[in-house]
């Protein structure tokens, strides 16, 4: 429960240092009310990411589930990888991304809402795993609005990829060609992957930046050798958490405007969603 602290101490939410509760300004880093109204305490206690990684389990799960009661019975039970598989059309209409629903459909928004959708039990299951992994370790470096960013710009990126190559190229050697419909959080998980390899090059740790590059081999080679796996949606992923990592710069404290920001990529996901339903909707009644 969030409860307000009134008096006393807190520790800065961006440098860490003890400051009043009513403070104005941290006179170690200079941030603007590093007490957050007195919430600072009670967020602090919510983990280095904020809850973001319940959010995010918690929130794939319900979706996983309502694409499955909106599949109408047609869900996939062939082999272990297609095991309670939604349907083509649940997975449309909730929101998944690439080459036909972004240029035949115009569904330009799914490139924030297909991230939070999985298309099998074992996909969930895999994927949840890597952000239970890597979120807390990304916030515990960049802090938890800077991940929150860098998660969703991640996979903006890797489903933009993707839908484009699904679109525009019919195929490369051994990369294969883009997807015509994709989803899910591996996007991002690469995009966590790229920001900590960032974090070590900044850092000059090449212990750091090798685990984490070990990491995003494994995986990328892992997919090339699976079939199904969206390849060119964990190579722009992993590029895109890059780029933002190298662009939100670690070594300077957390400021404010980065949980706002932070905020901003939650709601603009939630709304993605509602979208991809509401378009649906009028689609079908159209």
């Amino acid at each position: 429960m969030l409860r307000r602290q009134t008096t006393g101490s807190v520790v800065c939410a961006s440098c860490g240092t003890l400051v009043g509760v009513n403070d104005d300004k941290c006179y170690s880093c200079g941030r603007s009310n590093p007490g957050l109204w007195g919430y600072a305490g009670a967020i602090r206690r919510l983990g280095s990411d904020l809850g973001f990684v319940q959010v995010v389990i918690i929130g794939s799960s319900v979706l996983f589930v309502l694409m499955l009661l909106m599949s109408n019975g047609q869900i996939g039970m062939q082999g272990l990888f297609n095991l309670l598989s939604p349907s083509d059309r649940a997975m449309f209409q909730f929101g998944a991304s690439g080459g036909v629903p972004m240029f035949l459909a115009n569904r330009w928004w799914t490139v924030l809402s297909a991230g939070w959708l999985h298309g099998s039990l074992l996909h969930i299951l895999f994927n949840m795993m890597w952000v239970r992994q890597l979120g807390p370790a990304t916030a515990e470096v960049f802090g938890a609005g800077r991940m929150i960013i860098i998660y969703t710009l991640a996979g903006v990126a890797g489903f933009l990829l993707s839908s484009f190559m699904g679109y525009y190229v019919p195929g490369v050697p051994l990369l294969g060609g883009g997807a015509g419909m994709t989803l899910g959080a591996s996007a991002s998980v690469f995009g966590l992957l790229g920001a900590l390899v960032a974090y070590g090059r900044l850092r000059g740790s090449s212990a750091e930046t090798s685990q984490a590059l070990m990491y995003a081999v494994v995986l990328f080679v892992f997919g090339l050798i699976m079939s199904g796996v969206d390849n060119w949606a964990h190579l722009g992923g992993f590029a895109g958490g890059y780029l933002a990592a190298r662009w939100l710069d670690p070594w300077k404290p957390e400021r404010l405007n980065h949980l706002v920001g932070a905020l901003v990529c939650l709601a603009a996901s939630a709304l993605a969603i509602i979208a991809s339903l509401v378009h649906y909707a009028w689609m079908m009644s159209s």
